[in-house]
């Protein structure tokens, strides 16, 4: 308890005073950051001309066609993947996105409850899964038409990189874009090819996994299995998953790729040790809340999806580009709470189909001598649900309590174009027309209980637009506009105040968002910054939570506004460092009332918080050995909307390194990690509004990690 409380006080208010700048330092900073950029790129450049050690460059794809990132016009990053180098044990994203400036991944130590990924303060509100940021993998939506997506089901084991998308731009992909995060997985090697790898760790940590791949310009597959394991690092929090990928590309022409994509995820084990209340979590972190261990809360997830995406070039001017996917996923959990007559269950049984198809049309030419380009696309998504509960006897489920069918839809049509007018000028635009239509079918009619069945549609427009400034060839301005909207899920319109059935008269919220950017690079550095600001109109937020039951409503006045920064540099052979830093202001802005009381004008978002900050410094020994230390700090996170409480903030101190060497015609990779070096006790990730008041989520100790792979 001790430590913990000693960790606790130094982070309470202050928030780092040394290292994070006051708000009103930042405001001063937000106006003048533009012009500072400007001067920096002198200083930049001027000492880009003494430099030897090329940054190297990399390709993203977020106006929907690859470029260099530096002449992308919007925030944009991406990490580049190596699955055999990669220091890490590779289960969650958090591992590898924790540099990313404007972007939270929180690793809650819960694998029944996925991780929670925000950006720019789109999605903190999310208590389980990720809503408010669409997740693709390979193209193909991980996020159902309600908004709703998952995490945890992309194979970060056969990934060759991820880009995350901040800002306006990410509204040309439809509902629930308050960012973007894209996973694009590896293609298969042009010569057959094996990787084998383990790894073990604290709590009982353990990791398998294989790729087998080869193939021809023509013909070629990749497969990839892993395996994780855990006891947990609190009590009752064991897990075990499972991943599979595989990818098929051909080639029947020089014209045509067709790449068809194969996914499963199994967990047949997560464990649920729910939340803690402050002084349960200041007590035992390690602990858990009673009630986890009378009802046995878990859950059991398996998804499996099938996917093709094909791209032919008509001419040297046009593309068609079109995908089908669908799939089905189950899920069984136990809550924390029996159920009853008055309750829809403590035992929840839910069956998904889920697919869509969608098709796209690039087309490029010349406009005096200058490239434009412009994309017509169509996207239809669809899903279907049962979800059945049951009253919970201590963790087997009895009475049924609730019995309907669920469909979620969406048809979007979208256009966009990338002119460059001027030669140094480059004018971004585009617009998508979306519906969405939630459908709930009630067959749980009983006495007292009536037929609970209804629908609703949203429509909603959605437009873009951006301009770019090459200053020069290593200096580039860009501003963005647009507006967004989010519906609710069918969770979150599932209950309504003052009645049984859905809450069909939630609106879905809008917003307006806008970004100014520089993007500097040298030689040896670059830099990256980022002023936003959004405002948003009938945000989704909780009213009540009872008896497991949550309702939400509609407030006005919602803004999010910060800054990102983000330094690379390599500065020699052996020496490279990142550092990245960003300030939200998260606020609501109009005063409203929920069950807990009045959230006052001027209260912060839960779960967002105010600064963050992540540095890394690695050295290469040589060829073989390299060695990595890195730093992740956060302010404090308030954790209800009234702003009674807050996560205090933190310092950790994480340590990496591995070692490459041949064993015959066997590449090795043998690597280590220890997080958290200090032991520091702190709440990796927060509950945001739990109506029990169990909002902490314990983040590890120190913790080791080892592992070897083997490439043949």
């Amino acid at each position: 308890m001790k430590p913990f409380l000693r960790d606790a006080r130094a982070c309470r208010s202050a928030d780092f005073p040394s290292v994070f700048p006051s708000v009103s330092a930042m405001a001063v900073l937000s106006r003048s950051a533009l012009g500072g950029a400007v001067l920096a790129a002198f200083a930049f450049e001027a000492h880009a001309q003494q430099s030897e050690q090329q940054l190297q460059e990399v390709v993203v794809s977020a106006s929907r066609a690859e470029q260099e990132r530096f002449d992308a016009p919007a925030a944009v990053d991406v990490v580049q993947v190596d699955p055999f180098a990669q220091q890490s044990p590779l289960v969650n994203m958090s591992e590898l996105l924790s540099g990313v400036p404007g972007l939270q991944v929180r690793e809650r130590q819960n694998y029944a409850q996925d991780l929670q990924i925000s950006v720019r303060g789109f999605g903190t509100r999310s208590t389980f899964g990720v809503r408010g940021v669409r997740i693709l993998i390979d193209g193909i939506p991980a996020t159902m038409p309600d908004g709703q997506g998952q995490a945890a089901t992309a194979s970060l084991a056969s990934a060759s990189r991820i880009e995350v998308l901040r800002g306006p731009l990410a509204q040309l992909y439809g509902n629930a874009a308050g960012g973007v995060v894209q996973v694009f997985s590896k293609d298969p090697p042009l010569q057959p090819q094996g990787e084998l790898s383990l790894g073990a760790g604290s709590d009982g940590q353990r990791q398998y996994g294989f790729s087998l791949g080869g193939g021809s310009e023509t013909l070629g597959a990749v497969l990839d299995v892993s395996q994780y394991a855990t006891d947990g690092y609190r009590d009752h929090s064991a897990a075990r998953r499972t991943t599979v990928n595989g990818k098929v590309v051909a080639r029947p022409s020089a014209d045509t790729t067709i790449t068809g994509i194969f996914s499963s995820f199994d967990q047949p084990l997560s464990q649920d040790p729910l939340g803690l209340t402050r002084a349960a979590f200041m007590n035992d972190p390690r602990g858990v809340a009673p009630n986890a261990l009378t009802f046995d809360t878990r859950k059991t997830i398996s998804q499996s999806q099938l996917g093709v995406v094909v791209e032919h070039r008509l001419g040297a001017q046009d593309t068609l580009n079109a995908r089908i996917y669908g799939g089905e996923r189950q899920v069984f959990q136990t809550l924390g709470f029996a159920g009853g007559p008055t309750s829809a269950g403590g035992v929840i049984d839910l069956d998904r189909g889920y697919g869509g198809a969608g098709a796209s049309w690039t087309h490029r030419q010349t406009v005096n001598g200058l490239p434009l380009q412009w994309t017509l696309g169509a996207d239809f998504d669809t899903q279907s649900e049962r979800r059945q509960g049951f009253d919970n006897a201590f963790g087997t489920p009895t009475t049924l309590r609730r019995d309907e069918r669920g469909r979620a839809r969406n048809r979007d049509l979208y256009a966009q174009v990338d002119w460059t007018f001027a030669p140094q000028w480059r004018l971004i635009g585009g617009v998508r027309s979306s519906e969405v239509r939630l459908e709930v079918d009630d067959d749980f009619i009983a006495p007292g209980n009536p037929d609970d069945s209804g629908r609703v549609k949203y429509r909603a427009t959605s437009p873009v637009a951006g301009l770019l400034w090459n200053v020069s060839e290593r200096v580039n301005l860009y501003a963005n506009v647009g507006k967004g909207f989010e519906t609710p899920t069918l969770a979150e319109a599932a209950y309504r105040a003052g009645g049984t059935g859905p809450n069909l008269d939630l609106e879905a919220s809008t917003s307006v968002q806008g970004e100014i950017g520089a993007r500097i690079k040298g030689e040896r550095h670059a830099l990256d910054l980022a002023l936003f600001q959004s405002r948003s109109k009938n945000e989704i937020v909780p009213q009540q939570t009872v008896g497991g039951r949550s309702i939400f409503q509609n407030v006005d006045g919602v803004r999010r506004r910060g800054v990102e920064a983000a330094w690379r540099a390599e500065w020699d052979a052996r020496w490279s460092s990142q550092l990245s830093y960003t300030w939200l202001d998260a606020q609501f802005r109009r005063a409203f009332g929920n069950a807990g009381g009045t959230v006052a004008a001027g209260n912060r978002l839960p779960g967002a918080a105010e600064h963050s900050l992540y540095g890394e410094l690695q050295y290469r020994w040589n060829e073989k050995l390299s060695s990595a230390l890195e730093m992740s700090a956060s302010s404090r996170t308030w954790v209800n909307d009234v702003n009674s409480e807050a996560a205090p903030g933190y310092a950790v101190v994480n340590l990496r390194g591995g070692y490459r060497f041949d064993a015959g015609p066997a590449k090795m990779m043998l690597f280590g990690r220890i997080d958290n070096v200090f032991d520091r006790a702190y709440a990796g990730s927060v509950i945001v509004n739990d109506g029990n008041g169990r909002f902490y989520e314990p983040a590890p100790g120190r913790r080791l990690f080892v592992g070897l792979r083997t490439a043949f």
